[in-house]
């Protein structure tokens, strides 16, 4: 067993004196006679476990003409495996209390769950078995229905999306033809439909084999047990394949390149510029990393100064340093104001840069860096998983998982000179690729002498997915094993879960205070919640809260905006202000040395807000931008158009939480004061916490804002609960052109605080509240007409919809609609004894995921505050789902799933959908406008 201890210095605001913390991590490293690589991490304190296999191989190891298939293959991973039928990889770890996930990159495909210690042998058996016995369960069908998830996935994510095309240009501008990087990951649309049995299976012989893989286990767990399970189910795969370790291929272009592209969904123009970098982990890497924070990351920033506030060209500027395995982008991206040219953004980039090598860089800057990056690093390492996925990836880039103290080391050792060296070395008169996204008719905003990018976009009419025929699932061969794979490991004993200690206390001025101690990392969270939020917005006024929640961190009477984000940054904290519909929420979290330090900011922030001017002007311009894009989003404008059927025009929730343009523009410093001085009390707030801080540490630290903060009177707006529908209406939003159609489909249900609310949550479950719910399951794993499909209870005090959403391929809109309609009411017929045990030992088996972290913490003290919960609240949600009967279960669901009394809201390309649409049964829908 080795341990690495990593001293990670952090710089203090206060002086140039670096303090160290120590944190180490213990693992053991061994390599199986297949080839196998595993990393054994032993966290006793961890309430659940994980694994994650990563295989070395990504987008970048496919050829010309087969592109995407790295990523399709990740896909067909989940359908299942040989001893394991399709669909029941998810039913198995959910019903242990688990969860799984995967994700394919350039370089790396990687599958991990999380899940109780008394699953491991069922999960060793799980990835084994799609390791070592996937190859003969591929079948024609099973391959259809991927390529068409996957194809939906491109649409959704990518094609469908105002910029998806901006990786695409990218990759094809910045890397010369069958470079390994220049296709995307997700592929061609034409690559991903031609895709065969053949190609699977020559991908995973050359790519799938346990000698091209790191398995890492992290938990609670005994060495030596471990060692033996791990034996048993991967120690009989044998090595196939023999992918080499290539060597760094980083482009050079003779020249600028720049090209354009007239997006059907941008309202406003972007530019992204990227400069060729060495790859990750060359010695460059973490100056590089700091430049970009350096260039762009605060207000001090040059990119920020010239940009933003100076020119008001745009209300955000983001620069990063992206390096892989092969070689690094350095991006600069930008998006535009409305009507402002791209030209005049990159003008303003090189005016910036001037700036910047006129004024150098300060220590003070590096050392800001640093702290960020040390708070950073610590986040990282957070949960089980992200420990997991970390150590695998420093064993398969710099070949020792180990790396984590070299890594650290490495960020705490850039020095002024190194970020300079970089700047002068990659980027400094270097050529480059700008790419313009302009909307449709625009081409004037286009950045100077570009090209077009001739984008062959899909033709929503001529678009079409592969054919899943009747029959083609049947497996012929099983590939034999010294081991019977074919029945699942029985659990171990059920592992008791321990809910950790709540202290609470109550200051002079009314502050509800709620702690939970965790020492794992020398980490603190705060969450401060102050009841209101957009519920005390004016439907005549929309968006005063999200304004006020932009403009009330920006500096204090005492300290500038700037001063403000360089001394939080200096202490590696930061603090976030959002406006939720029912509370305005204060995000904090600092390293736990500098707690009181943080607290003392939070303190100035709410008694002496500085409401600048400026600040007022860049969040207006900022929040402007979001709601004109959000009208070319077609998930954004059907969420927002459901929520005004549900609410209706009367009420706030039923308007865009930020506002709309024309309040935007007439929301004045005025207003926000206003709002601040009616709703801002001590006496509407909870403040909650959880990490390496004592209670006695936490309550030192808010005496300042017990003594400072006077208590007043808070009115809170009253609205009428909605009403439901007395029958089923659709609705159509038209998108002309969009190749997916976006389904809402709900009413106004139930409150949180409502005694059924746990209970709807047990009948929802099964039906589209996981991975392997009937929604999910019919609408993707059957159909292949959607990435995803999901419903959900939504959790506020006041009566909040039931939703069941989805984005599905455009020609597949009505049957989609049909589905969601047919299972509900087939749901309500009630489901069987097996179906009631598999979602009660699912949702109780899941409850350590609410205690592992501390955000997932304070989210939990945050519920308990506001429901007026008890602590063991848990506990009693436990034994309501424990006590769910058949004859209750199908009691609550006629109840609550009521499909003939919902509003079927669809948002995609009138001209094909809107016409089959008539035959669903529920009248002719009602066109709304976008607005």
């Amino acid at each position: 067993m080795i341990t690495l201890t990593a001293l990670i210095n952090a710089s203090c605001s206060k002086s140039s004196e670096f303090s160290a913390d120590r944190f180490s991590v213990e693992y053991e490293k061994y390599v199986m006679a297949n080839g196998l690589q595993v990393i054994l991490h032993q966290d006793h304190s961890d309430p659940m476990m994980a694994c994650a296999i990563m295989y070395h191989v990504g987008s970048g190891r496919e050829k010309p003409g087969r592109t995407g298939f790295a990523h399709l293959f990740e896909h067909l991973l989940f359908m299942g495996s040989e001893n394991v039928p399709t669909g029941e990889f998810d039913r198995i770890l959910e019903a242990a209390g688990g969860s799984n996930n995967g994700g394919t990159t350039r370089d790396v495909t990687m599958y991990f769950e999380q899940f109780p210690k008394n699953a491991l042998e069922k999960v060793l058996w799980l990835e084994s078995d799609r390791m070592g016995f996937f190859i003969n369960s591929v079948t024609p069908k099973a391959l259809a229905i991927q390529q068409n998830v996957v194809q939906n996935e491109k649409r959704q994510g990518y094609d469908n999306q105002p910029y998806g095309f901006t990786e695409y240009l990218i990759s094809k501008s910045l890397y010369p033809a069958g470079h390994p990087y220049s296709w995307t990951t997700i592929g061609d649309m034409e690559d991903i439909r031609n895709a065969t049995i053949g190609d699977v299976k020559e991908f995973y012989g050359d790519f799938y084999g346990p000698n091209n893989a790191t398995l890492v286990l992290s938990g609670d767990f005994e060495t030596e047990e471990a060692k033996k399970l791990i034996e048993k189910y991967f120690g009989e795969i044998k090595p196939h394949g023999q992918p080499e370790r290539r060597t760094p291929m980083i482009p050079a272009p003779e020249k600028t390149i720049r090209v354009y592209h007239e997006d059907n969904f941008a309202n406003v123009p972007e530019i992204t510029m990227v400069w060729p970098v060495p790859q990750a982990y060359h010695k460059d890497a973490w100056a590089l990393d700091f430049l970009a924070k350096i260039l762009a990351s605060g207000k001090k920033s040059p990119l920020y100064r010239v940009l933003v506030k100076e020119k008001q060209l745009t209300s955000s500027v983001n620069a990063y340093n992206s390096p892989e395995e092969l070689a690094g982008e350095f991006m600069i991206s930008v998006r535009a104001n409305e009507g402002i040219s791209l030209a005049e953004i990159e003008n303003a980039v090189f005016e910036a840069f001037d700036r910047f090598e006129k004024e150098g860089i300060s220590r003070r800057d590096i050392e800001r860096v640093k702290a960020v990056s040390e708070k950073g690093f610590y986040d990282g390492l957070s949960s089980i998983l992200g420990k997991s996925i970390r150590l695998a990836y420093y064993n398969i880039f710099p070949g020792d998982p180990g790396f984590i103290e070299k890594d650290i080391e490495n960020i705490m050792a850039v020095k002024q000179k190194d970020v300079k060296r970089v700047y002068d070395q990659y980027i400094k008169g270097r050529n480059y690729v700008v790419t313009s996204f302009v909307p449709r008719e625009k081409t004037g905003l286009a950045a100077a002498n570009s090209v077009s990018a001739e984008i062959m976009e899909e033709n929503i009419a001529e678009a079409v997915q592969v054919e899943i025929t009747d029959g083609g699932d049947e497996m012929t061969e099983k590939t034999e094993s010294a081991i019977d794979r074919s029945s699942e490991p029985p659990s171990g004993k059920e592992p008791e879960v321990n809910i950790p200690a709540v202290w609470k206390a109550t200051l002079q001025n009314g502050i509800r205070v709620y702690g939970i101690n965790n020492t794992e990392l020398p980490l603190v969270n705060i969450k401060v919640t102050i009841d209101g939020g957009v519920l005390q917005d004016n439907t005549a006024l929309p968006g005063v809260a999200g304004m006020v929640a932009a403009v009330f961190p920006q500096g204090t009477k005492t300290r500038t905006p700037e001063e403000l984000e360089e001394e939080t940054e200096l202490l590696g904290s930061a603090i976030n202000i959002s406006a939720g519909r029912e509370e305005l929420v204060i995000n904090l979290s600092t390293l736990s040395r500098n707690f009181d330090r943080t607290m003392a900011l939070l303190k100035e922030i709410i008694l002496e807000p500085r409401w600048d001017e400026s600040e007022f002007t860049i969040a207006q311009n900022r929040i402007r931008n979001r709601i004109i894009q959000s009208e070319a989003q077609p998930a954004r404008i059907a969420n927002i158009a459901f929520n005004k059927l549900v609410y209706g025009p009367d009420h706030i929730f039923g308007y865009n939480p930020d506002g709309t343009r024309e309040s935007i523009d007439r929301i004045t410093l005025d207003d926000l004061r206003s709002w601040y001085e009616k709703n801002i009390s001590p006496s509407v707030t909870r403040i909650h916490v959880s990490g390496n801080i004592t209670e006695e540490q936490v309550i030192k630290a808010l005496r300042p804002l017990e003594s400072g903060w006077p208590v007043k009177e808070v009115t809170f707006n009253a609205y009428p609960a909605p009403d439901v529908p007395d029958k089923s209406r659709i609705y159509f939003l038209d998108i002309p052109g969009s190749r997916q159609s976006v389904i809402y489909i709900g009413y106004p249900a139930i409150s949180r605080d409502n005694p059924d609310f746990i209970k709807a949550e047990f009948v929802n479950y099964r039906l589209g509240g996981a991975f392997s719910s009937i929604l999910m399951q019919k609408l993707r794993e059957e159909k292949g007409f959607t990435y995803g499909a999901s419903s959900s209870f939504q959790e506020m005090k006041t009566i909040a919809p039931f939703i069941a959403s989805s984005s599905v391929r455009s020609d597949a809109t009505f049957e989609s609609l049909s589905i969601f309609r047919d299972e509900m009411k087939k749901y309500r017929e009630g489901i069987g004894e097996n179906e009631i045990l598999f979602i009660r030992n699912s949702m109780i088996r899941s409850n350590a995921l609410r205690f592992e972290t501390n955000q997932a913490l304070v989210n939990m003290l945050s519920t308990i505050s506001k429901y007026g919960l008890s602590d063991d609240y848990v506990r009693q949600e436990e034994e309501i789902i424990r006590n769910m009967t058949r004859v209750e279960h199908r009691a609550i669901t006629n109840k609550y799933i009521i499909p003939d009394r919902m509003y079927y809201l669809v948002a995609g390309d009138a001209a094909s959908q809107m016409k089959p649409l008539e035959k669903a049964g529920l009248g002719k829908p009602a066109i709304l406008e976008i607005k």
